[in-house]
């Protein structure tokens, strides 16, 4: 657990303070990360992981388990009065999973679990990127007229693709293996400054909340959809993700990394997206800035649990 701690409260507290003096370095430090660190990160990931199989097929799981957590919150919204927003629905199940899941899963894994850490991953992030979008413009309706032409736009130039695109060429060189052990450094340095800018946003979003907290004109209901988006995403969606890890045939730190994966707070992406399609963004920065402060306390937890029950499993 120090190990965790280590790896996560520099990083976090460090772009925290340097947000609240500095603000306006977030946009400049996060554009170029996201358009091109996180795709060589994916893709040192990816190679170190190796591009096999298992790691799609983990993909393949964490793709399914949030989509069918989206559509059971899309029909609890249409049946209850406690209805959740698209945007806090997309925000119970897609985490943080490079920034924050990844840096978990090397502090808390062995090195065998991580490629099933970076498979969680990619299917996460190819499934968010190209369905998140849809899913706050149109409400998750599938009567979108452009639905495929959007999608398939979302999914070719999400980052995960173009990571996955450049883990594929490089795997068709001869230069595989001293390709991966030269990306594997930088992928590291990508996971350290996402760290400082999930910080950096969190100084803003905190300062988006205080005010939110003192403009909202009905705080108990949008309280209400907040705390029911925190239980989904810290408590519910990580359960889910367990009840399906012991359907299917895993070993106990594939079953650790998935479900630590799943406990990961809720994904900046989710707010870059609320804007983009002008969603609910406030709901979407409330519900990141608890979440990530939470998980520190949750995802420890968690991982607890998982180790006594791998430990009474036998597994």
């Amino acid at each position: 657990m120090l190990r965790l701690l280590v790896e996560l409260i520099p990083g976090l507290l460090g772009g925290y303070l340097l947000g609240r003096f500095k603000p306006g370095w977030v946009k400049p430090l996060a554009t170029p990360l996201v358009r091109y660190g996180v795709p060589i990160s994916l893709m040192g990931l990816l190679l170190k992981g190796g591009l096999n199989s298992s790691l799609l097929s983990t993909a393949a799981t964490a793709a399914a388990a949030i989509m069918g957590m989206l559509l059971v919150l899309r029909r609890w919204r249409r049946e209850s009065d406690q209805r959740l927003s698209p945007t806090l629905q997309l925000g119970s199940c897609v985490g943080n999973t490079a920034y924050f899941g990844i840096p978990v899963a090397l502090a808390l894994l062995p090195p065998e679990a991580l490629s099933v850490s970076i498979g969680y991953d990619f299917g996460a992030t190819l499934l968010s990127w190209g369905l998140g979008p849809i899913w706050l413009a149109g409400s998750g309706q599938e009567a979108h007229p452009h639905r495929w032409r959007v999608l398939i736009h979302h999914l070719s130039s999400s980052p995960a693709s173009r990571g996955l695109l450049g883990a594929l060429l490089v795997m068709a060189t001869p230069w595989q293996t001293t390709i991966t052990t030269a990306l594997w450094m930088p992928s590291r340095v990508v996971i350290v400054l996402a760290l400082i800018v999930v910080g950096m946003r969190l100084a803003g979003l905190s300062e988006e909340r205080s005010e939110a907290t003192h403009n909202t004109a009905a705080p108990s209901a949008a309280s209400k959809a907040l705390n029911a988006a925190l239980g989904c995403k810290l408590l519910l969606f990580p359960a889910l993700v367990l009840g399906l890890s012991l359907v299917l045939p895993l070993g106990a730190f594939a079953r650790q990394a998935l479900v630590l994966q799943a406990a990961a707070p809720t994904a900046i992406s989710v707010l870059l997206m609320a804007e983009t399609e002008e969603a609910d963004s406030s709901a979407a920065a409330q519900l990141i800035w608890r979440s990530t402060l939470l998980a520190i306390v949750t995802v420890p937890i968690w991982a607890v649990l998982l180790k006594t029950l791998g430990e009474r499993l036998g597994t």
